[in-house]
C-alpha cells in the first residue's frame, strides 16, 4: 500500500468551509448558523453566496443550538459553527435536550479543538469533547485528518440523517489524502498495511502516526496505520480484523485518554478480543498557552511518542 507525502499544508477548518459551500450549491435545504465566528470557521463563502440561508446568532451559542434544532422541523439541514469548546461544553444541555434526545438533523461543526489551538490556552483548548459527544445516544462523532478529508466529511454529513458532531482544527496541517478519496461515515480508512502492531489514530495524529510508521519500518517493525475518522459509530469489524492479525494496539488522539478514541478501542478489545494496548493522548490534565508544536511535544502527542508507545506495546505482546 502506498506511503504518504504532502506538498502543502492547509487548516482543516478551511476544509469544512469548502465542504459547506459545496453543500450549499447542491442542496437548498442546507442552512448555516454561526456564533460570531464566521471568519474563523471559514463560513464566509457560504454567507456570501447564500445569505438567505446563513444566520448570524451572535455570541449566543445556546440560542444557536435551539434555532438549529427548530429549523430541522421544517426540513432544513442545520450546520452550526463555533469553537469546539463553545460547541460542546457551553451548550451541552441544549444539545442533549433539543438535538440528541429528539434526534434532530443538526450537524454540530466544531473548530479550534485540542492543544493545537495554541496560544489561546487551556480555557479554549477543549480536550473532553469527543467523550462528551459520543456518550449522547444517537450522536455520530467524526474527527477527520486533513483538509481534503474534512471537506469530504462535511459533504457526507449533508446526506446523513440525524445529529452529528464534526471536530476539526485551526493550524495548517499536511494535506496527504487524495481529494477524491472515498469517505464513508462509520467505515475505518486503512492507510498503511502492516502485521506487527495496529495503530489507530484520528484527526491531526493520523499524520503523526504515518511519520512514526516510516521510522519504525526502518527498524524492521511493520505497522498497520488505520485512520478511525468516525469515533461513533465505531467500525468494530475493521478494528478486530486488524488486531486479530497484529495482536497489539496503539491509539493516538489529540484528546483526553479518558473518554476518547482509545477508550472506545479498549472497550471493544475488552468485549471481543483482549490484547495489549497503549494510548497516546492527553493524560488527565488541561492544556496551556504555547505554540501548537510546543504543546504537541509537551503533552506527548508527536510521532516520537507514538514510536515509544509501539515499542512498549510490542514488549507486552503475546506470541
Amino acid at each position: 500500500m502506498a506511503k504518504y507525502t504532502f506538498t502543502e499544508k492547509k487548516d482543516t477548518r478551511s476544509g469544512f468551509g469548502a465542504g459547506l459551500h459545496e453543500l450549499g450549491k447542491q442542496n437548498n435545504q442546507v442552512v448555516a448558523l454561526c456564533a460570531d465566528l464566521t471568519g474563523s470557521l471559514k463560513m464566509d463563502a457560504f454567507k456570501k453566496d447564500f445569505p438567505d440561508r446563513f444566520f448570524q446568532t451572535g455570541i449566543a451559542e445556546a440560542n444557536m443550538m435551539g434555532l438549529a434544532a427548530g429549523m430541522t422541523i421544517g426540513g432544513k439541514i442545520s450546520f452550526t459553527g463555533t469553537f469546539a469548546n463553545f460547541s460542546t461544553g457551553r451548550v451541552y444541555d441544549q444539545i442533549r435536550q433539543s438535538i440528541a434526545y429528539s434526534g434532530k438533523n443538526v450537524k454540530i461543526c466544531a473548530s479550534h479543538a485540542g492543544v493545537t489551538l495554541g496560544e489561546d490556552g487551556a480555557t479554549h483548548q477543549i480536550l473532553e469533547d469527543i467523550g462528551m459527544m459520543k456518550m449522547l445516544p444517537g450522536m455520530t462523532v467524526i474527527v477527520p485528518c486533513d483538509y481534503n478529508q474534512t471537506k469530504a466529511a462535511t459533504m457526507a454529513l449533508g446526506k446523513h440523517m440525524g445529529p452529528a458532531y464534526l471536530r476539526f482544527g485551526r493550524p495548517s496541517w499536511p494535506v496527504f489524502t487524495a481529494a477524491d478519496r472515498p469517505f464513508v461515515i462509520g467505515k475505518a480508512d486503512k492507510m498503511i498495511e502492516g502485521k506487527d502492531v495496529s495503530v489507530f489514530a484520528c484527526g491531526h495524529l493520523v499524520w503523526n502516526a504515518i511519520e512514526a510508521e516510516e521510522k519504525l519500518a526502518a527498524q524492521g517493525i511493520s505497522v498497520e496505520v488505520i485512520n478511525l475518522h468516525t469515533i461513533k459509530p465505531l467500525d468494530v469489524e475493521s478494528v478486530l480484523e486488524s488486531v486479530q492479525k497484529t495482536k497489539c494496539v496503539v491509539t493516538c488522539e489529540e484528546h483526553q485518554i479518558n473518554g476518547g478514541l482509545g477508550d472506545s478501542i479498549a472497550q471493544t478489545l475488552a468485549r471481543f478480543y483482549p490484547a495489549p494496548i497503549e494510548m497516546v493522548g492527553v493524560n488527565d490534565t488541561f492544556g496551556e498557552s504555547g505554540t501548537p508544536a510546543q504543546l504537541m511535544k509537551k503533552y506527548g502527542l508527536g510521532s516520537d511518542n507514538i514510536i515509544e508507545a509501539v515499542q512498549k506495546v510490542l514488549k507486552r505482546k503475546k506470541t
